[in-house]
């Protein structure tokens, strides 16, 4: 690839995807003053580059039954478990994400579940591997 820096236009057209990944590269151009062709090969500059990882969309997990979402954060009982535990989170949906952490705790988790039994149910699984603070969330704010 002949050039590889980033520039400012490069970031322009990178926050305009991160407000809608939709926009067509026509539409991208017209906010940072390019044609749709130009804006596409910075685009395919951008995910060469690794900068774009790739797409995602927001949506809203109350319309479809997931009303919980909750916050825990995991202490492991036993080094010997990270393993099993990262083979649970990922064969189960309701954790949506997972941080190995330094501080408090070995793992933050994030959880969307439908309903308090879902939750319960979930929480058994984890009292395997450690004990847990739970934080439900009670607004989004951004």
């Amino acid at each position: 690839m002949a050039n590889q820096t980033i520039d400012d236009t490069d970031i322009r057209i990178l926050q305009e995807l991160l407000n809608n990944a939709l926009l067509t590269h026509k539409e991208i151009g017209e906010a940072v003053h390019l044609t749709g062709q130009a804006v596409g090969a910075r685009v395919r500059k951008l995910q060469d580059l690794g900068v774009i990882d790739g797409y995602t969309l927001r949506w809203n997990p109350e319309r479809i039954g997931l009303h919980i979402h909750a916050f825990l954060i995991l202490f492991m009982h036993s080094n010997q478990a990270h393993q099993a535990l990262r083979d649970l989170v990922q064969s189960n949906e309701s954790v949506h994400e997972m941080h190995r952490v330094s501080g408090e705790g070995c793992y933050w988790m994030r959880v969307r579940v439908s309903d308090m039994t879902e939750l319960n149910k979930l929480l058994e699984e984890i009292l395997t591997f450690g004990n847990y603070k739970l934080s439900m969330s009670i607004e989004r704010i951004k």
